[in-house]
């Protein structure tokens, strides 16, 4: 938590500096994370005024396509990310490949990526955007292998940020997904596509579909935010055991409201009533609460102080035998506990002395004691060891690493509350980092208090870095303030626990009358511990007292008054019955134990004398009865049945003790011969065979150390192939739709075309293709000069050379053998990221083309003017001797009878001509409707200067796209000359 402290005190002093206050959407993926990607920001608005950075796992030694891979399924601004570039709103940052990102006062910071060592680059990010962005970052996790990602969510999630994670199920590589659900912190696990949407829900841009929460809140009674909280604290303690009143409102409230936001919740009250109707939703909020925030070596300084000043005055000062005992309160996963015994153990190595030690760690969420006893981490808490410490102390597994059981040995875990249950005593060294800071001074004076009576004199107590003695601190020295290290100067004072004495705190209890809910649980919580209370008072009255014992003779439950058959010895804590029963009675009771175990059978001892110096000497029979199998485990009961002092005329049968004894010794003395020259040949033969193992065992751990680094930088490869891999599939993918657009473009385009490498081999041809060539699917890497073609080309292929060389285009026409004509086009063919050219050859059909051109220059030869007309009366050709005609004539831009005008409009507006332009639209009309075989007509057309004459032929033209051509001829020759001059 220090790291959440000073993350927020940073974003509070700076918030006027910073210049984006949005949210930030952190994406961790790697193998198969391409995909999710793409759905994931496929489902993803623009504008959602959140900044997106992806996280993956990349090869420094290939240059990523993510950019343009990504940017195909957004309309976000897409970017890789540059040092010391500034955050902003609805862009997405990439991670480039070869560096750890990290973000400090709103900006990237870049640094290189170390290319042998095993780096997380997922975790350092998430950890770095807890620290600047607090509650206002948002964490994603989604396909990849190994647990990447995994340490991160959980400082994430400590500074109050949101938390999800892609649905295993379908994702490619479950790894990471998986390993971070595993915490418990993730706050919705759905598939990628809908992770886009619960994130908007989540910022507010979209209502949240709950409905067991919506019926929740119709039902929720009127209740002030006050009376809810303390109704939530109060449902805490019904179900967890924790009183949450020691703990400062703001932390209380803030962790509160982080979940009522997830959940989308308005009030204190709605979101009681969504607990009273939600069991998971209380579990979840105990979590919460309970911030399990701690790593390996936390603090490194901190470490290196505790083992200079303290850690190795305990070893140097420890008697021979005697027993270094240990406290760490408030263990959380148990990262911290292991990292005090390797600071013990290395302690012990460098003093060359090997005292006992007992490390009690304790926390009150029994799942983090739970895990912390498995002593199994994810592979990314590798990052915070030496590969020294991994080596020496733990062993991989898979994707995980397992605590050395020459490590776990040494400590205990169990769950124990702080504030309410009775502290250890005699320790040694007692270790309570960054717990105290969470609770209210009045209940920071109580934990101390219990910390203060459990270290004995010269002990020390280690504190974290926001935690102090201040006035509760009598009694200690100062060892050294920065890093929060005491020692215990005097004696341990008188612990008061504070149980039924005046003026101490009583629980918490909602009042009836303010609360109307849940009544009917509380009822019946009522009458199970009036049940309970009756029962017991049975037991006392008429059963015999008894304690339950496991295999190990372990007591684990006492029934009634067992006060006289139990002491306490002095040293190590136990509850093995041979360390609290009177040693007169830890001999039959052992032999009782050992054979009703064996034989399944009830057995019953002698009456037994028991002395006490508090109470008179009485009279006990024990008897040990097994009860049916509890699972994989046998558990006894020891039951002490009390009997009535034997009368005194009562005389027993003697019995010759010492005649029995001394012929027991010899029959003993005997066998422990034999077993000795039994034992000294087994030991030679053990130091034999110990030899040849620890040479064979340095062996194997030189080449398991080459196996892990191997394994290790294998592992980052493949995980970074795979990440290549998904963005070439990619390129791949779209390869091939360009590939089918070419092939589509050029049956669409019907122009025959044909491209060669360099040496003119044959690589792609179109369909049209064909008919120049006589081409067949099998001819793709065949040389172009090897294939027939139907052109009378014969510079074809030495043409092509020359394109290839010179990188120049070449046109000529080409004439084939069924007299079509060519427009051949010979253009160069070459890639800028490919030094190997090529050409490129087209065959365009122009025969039509030139056939149009021919007539155009047979017409343009003829003296009289003539005009092509479409069916529909339009000049679609005209010759030469038409156009000067025309210009002539007044109409020198052609608009009234060029190209493209109607003819049979030009005839309707003729000036001067109406009757003979009117029979010449009938005329053309019905030649071009196919009513008239031909048409012809005589009229005049004078000028200025001259009288002139002329004759108009119409013919039709059949079987093509003209409908009929019109020729106008001048006859003014035929008239006298008197009649042409004007």
């Amino acid at each position: 938590m220090k790291a959440k402290k000073v993350g927020r005190a940073k974003m509070e002093g700076q918030a006027s500096t910073t210049v984006f206050n949005g949210f930030v959407v952190a994406i961790g993926a790697s193998a198969g994370g391409l995909e999710a990607l793409e759905r994931f920001f496929s489902h993803c608005p623009a504008d959602t005024t959140a900044a997106f950075v992806v996280i993956q796992h990349l090869s420094p030694d290939h240059k990523s396509m993510m950019t343009d891979l990504l940017a195909r399924y957004t309309r976000m601004k897409v970017r890789m990310v540059e040092d010391e570039l500034p955050i902003a709103a609805d862009q997405i940052f990439l991670i480039p490949p070869g560096t750890i990102m990290r973000i400090e006062d709103g900006r990237f910071r870049l640094t290189p990526k170390h290319p042998h060592l095993l780096t997380l680059p997922i975790d350092i990010f998430f950890g770095s955007l807890a620290d600047d962005f607090g509650n206002r970052g948002i964490g994603v996790i989604l396909s990849g292998t190994g647990s990447d990602g995994t340490r991160g969510a959980v400082a994430l999630n400590a500074a109050g940020g949101f938390l999800l994670a892609q649905e295993p199920r379908e994702a490619k590589f479950d790894g990471m997904p998986s390993s971070v659900i595993s915490t418990g912190l993730v706050d919705a696990v759905l598939s990628a596509d809908k992770l886009a949407t619960r994130i908007l829900s989540y910022l507010g841009k979209l209502p949240l579909e709950d409905a067991p929460a919506q019926a929740a809140i119709a039902t929720a009674p009127p209740l002030s935010e006050d009376e809810a909280r303390q109704g939530i604290v109060q449902l805490l303690l019904q179900i967890s055991g924790i009183d949450f009143n020691d703990y400062k409102p703001a932390t209380l409230n803030r962790r509160i409201e982080r979940r009522m936001q997830v959940r989308h919740m308005r009030s204190f009250a709605d979101y009681l009533a969504l607990l009273e109707h939600d069991i998971a939703e209380v579990s979840v909020l105990r979590r919460e609460l309970l911030i399990p925030v701690t790593s390996f070596f936390r603090d490194q300084e901190v470490f290196d102080t505790l083992a200079r000043k303290a850690i190795d005055e305990l070893v140097a000062h420890a008697e021979s035998g005697a027993a270094l005992r240990v406290w760490v309160a408030g263990c959380s996963t148990g990262e911290e506990a292991y990292s005090i015994a390797i600071a013990f153990f290395e302690a012990f190595e460098r003093a060359r002395r090997w005292p006992s030690l007992k490390i009690f760690a304790t926390d009150v969420n029994q799942h983090n004691v739970e895990f912390a006893a498995a002593g199994r981490y994810p592979e990314s808490a590798a990052a915070e060891l030496t590969s020294e410490r991994l080596e020496r102390f733990f062993i991989r597994i898979g994707n995980h690493y397992t605590v050395k059981p020459e490590l776990r040995q040494c400590i205990v875990f169990a769950r124990h509350n702080l504030l309410s249950d009775p502290p250890f005593t005699r320790m040694s060294l007692v270790s309570c980092r960054n717990t105290l800071i969470y609770f209210t001074p009045e209940a920071q004076k109580r934990a101390l208090d219990r910390l203060q009576y459990a270290i004995e004199t010269n002990g020390y107590m280690l504190l974290g870095s926001s935690e102090s003695l201040t006035a509760h601190g009598s009694g200690f020295s100062t060892v050294h303030g920065k890093h929060k290290l005491f020692q215990r100067t005097d004696a341990a004072n008188a612990l008061n626990l504070g149980l039924g004495v005046p003026g101490t705190r009583a629980p918490y209890v909602v009042e009836t009358s303010r609360r109307r809910v849940g009544d009917d649980r509380r009822k019946r919580l009522a009458e199970g511990m009036i049940t309970d209370e009756a029962m017991s008072m049975l037991l006392d009255a008429y059963v015999p007292p008894a304690i339950l014992v496991n295999e190990r003779h372990e007591a684990i439950h006492l029934f009634g008054r067992v006060q006289p058959y139990v002491r306490a010895r002095e040293g190590s804590a136990s509850l093995e019955l041979s360390r609290i029963l009177p040693e007169n009675l830890v001999p039959v009771a052992s032999a009782l134990l050992f054979k009703a175990a064996k034989e399944r059978q009830p057995m019953v001892s002698d009456i037994l004398e028991v002395r006490s110096e508090e109470v008179a000497s009485r009279n006990v029979r024990l008897s040990v009865r097994p009860l049916p199998l509890h699972g994989d485990e046998q558990l006894l009961l020891l039951v002490f049945e009390s009997q009535g002092m034997p009368a005194a005329d009562g005389v027993a049968p003697t019995v010759d003790v010492d005649a029995e004894t001394m012929a027991r010794i010899d029959v003993l003395q005997r066998e422990l011969e034999a077993t000795r020259e039994s034992l000294q040949a087994t030991i030679e033969e053990l130091e034999t065979s110990n030899e040849e193992l620890q040479a064979t065992n340095e062996e194997l751990m030189a080449s398991n150390e080459e196996l892990q680094s191997s394994n290790e930088e294998l592992q980052s490869v493949n995980e970074e192939l795979n990440t290549v891999n998904a963005e070439y599939q990619e390129k791949v993918g779209i390869l091939n739709r360009l590939n089918a657009d070419l092939d589509s473009m050029s049956k669409a385009v019907g122009v025959a075309t044909v491209f060669v490498d360099g040496a003119l081999n044959l690589t792609r041809f179109s369909p049209d293709a064909v008919n120049v060539f006589r081409l067949r699917e099998g001819d793709l890497g065949r040389p172009l000069d090897e294939i027939v073609h139907v052109l009378r080309y014969p510079e074809l292929i030495q043409d092509l050379r020359h394109t290839v060389r010179s990188e120049r285009m070449i046109e000529k026409q080409a004439l084939a053998a069924d007299g079509r004509v060519f427009l051949v086009r010979i253009l160069p063919y070459s890639t800028a990221s490919a030094s190997q050219h090529g050409a490129v050859v087209t065959f365009i059909d122009i025969t039509a083309t030139r056939e149009r051109d021919r007539l155009q220059v047979i017409i343009d030869a003829l003296p009289e003017h003539i005009a092509v007309l479409a069916p529909d009366g339009t000049i679609a050709m005209v010759n030469a001797a038409w156009t000067r005609f025309a210009r002539a004539n007044g109409d020198s831009d052609q608009s009234r009878c060029g190209v493209g005008c109607n003819y049979l409009s030009a005839c309707t507006d003729a000036p001067g001509l109406d009757s003979e332009a009117h029979r010449a639209r009938i005329g053309i009309k019905a030649v071009l409707e196919g009513s008239s075989a031909t048409f012809s007509l005589q009229y005049p057309c004078h000028s200025a200067t001259e009288k002139r004459w002329f004759v108009m032929n119409v013919a039709p033209i059949h079987g093509g796209e003209f409908g009929a051509v019109v020729s106008h001829i001048n006859i003014t020759s035929w008239y006298a000359p008197d009649e042409v001059q004007v």
